[in-house]
């Protein structure tokens, strides 16, 4: 599987406004130069979010963007099949496995595997967790460079 960079974004802003949750919206420029987002994608991503129910956003002076669930309540598996669409590897893994299709992908029971184990790790990782692991990776890095 390989994200195309609208998952990767999407992902990057969702973290973003997971880590800056309680501090009321949050500006899309803020959003694109801590993420390293051009701003005119990002403006695509956020609508889309919007749109599938991720984010809130509210126009004006001190508008910009929330999370409209809990960071924990958002796993990885849906935000990417939001923003990506289907994540099956090969066509042939929705195929059934007694059909002329299914018969002719002869790898389909390898790819219906992975396929099934991938959308449990992706289920079962929420943006909450994302957002713990980035802290942890920051701390580390602090601790690095601590004299």
């Amino acid at each position: 599987m390989l994200l195309s960079t609208k998952g990767d974004y999407g992902v990057r802003a969702l973290i973003d406004l997971a880590k800056h949750t309680g501090e009321g919206p949050v500006q899309r420029a803020e959003i694109a130069r801590r993420r390293k987002i051009p701003e005119s994608y990002l403006d695509h991503l956020l609508a889309q979010l919007r749109r599938d129910g991720y984010l809130r956003s509210t126009r004006g002076p001190g508008g910009g963007h929330e999370l409209a669930k809990e960071p924990d309540q958002i796993t990885l598996l849906e935000v990417l099949e939001s923003l990506e669409g289907s994540l099956v590897p090969m066509e042939c893994v929705n195929e059934a496995p007694g059909s002329e299709a299914g018969a002719l992908c002869g790898q389909q029971w390898v790819w219906q595997d992975i396929y099934a184990q991938m959308r449990e790790r992706l289920g079962d990782t929420t943006v909450a967790d994302l957002v713990d692991h980035e802290r942890e990776h920051e701390r580390q890095a602090a601790a690095m460079y601590s004299i």
